[in-house]
């Protein structure tokens, strides 16, 4: 077993990437207005480029979430699945807010493939990307962890982290 150091962004959010579109669906914790924790699972896509690691989660800005994160603009996202691999970020929520950025955002869940893509007119309240029930949050990450279940079951693999 070994761990990356903070040096490894380009090995931590590749691997990042690859557990988080193959499990699509992640657990999403805010705090809320009360300072109590809140979690719920989200469909967030994952981009990994020049300016590092970047997730988007198309979500509506008049729920409870954006009223929690209006407060507090922080999350943690987890995903995990029966092969016990986890992978988690805990990073900077920002509301994409101009209409180049919602389309941006609409677009790059209309048009990346199933699982990780899909068709954001399956919410009724998502007509379009200007639609008022329709945004796009902007995750930043301030840490990454990937840990394979091979680590946990057989004791192979590497933990990966990383931190801002």
């Amino acid at each position: 077993m070994t761990a990356s150091s903070n040096a490894d962004l380009d090995r931590v959010g590749p691997a990042f990437v690859d557990v988080a579109h193959r499990i699509v669906w992640a657990t999403v914790a805010t705090v809320d207005t009360a300072g109590r924790p809140r979690t719920r699972v989200l469909h967030p896509i994952w981009e990994y480029g020049d300016d590092g690691l970047v997730g988007w989660i198309a979500t509506s800005p008049q729920s409870p979430k954006a009223r929690h994160l209006d407060a507090t603009p922080a999350v943690s996202i987890t995903y995990w699945d029966a092969r016990q691999d986890v992978a988690t970020v805990d990073g900077d929520a920002v509301w994409e807010t101009t209409r180049e950025e919602r389309h941006a955002g609409w677009a790059r869940f209309a048009d990346n493939p199933e699982p990780v893509g899909y068709d954001p007119r399956l919410i009724p309240a998502w007509t379009d990307p200007d639609a008022d029930a329709f945004g796009i949050l902007r995750i930043e990450p301030r840490s990454i962890r990937v840990f394979p279940g091979s680590l946990l079951l057989q004791g192979e693999g590497d933990l990966l982290t990383w931190q801002r």
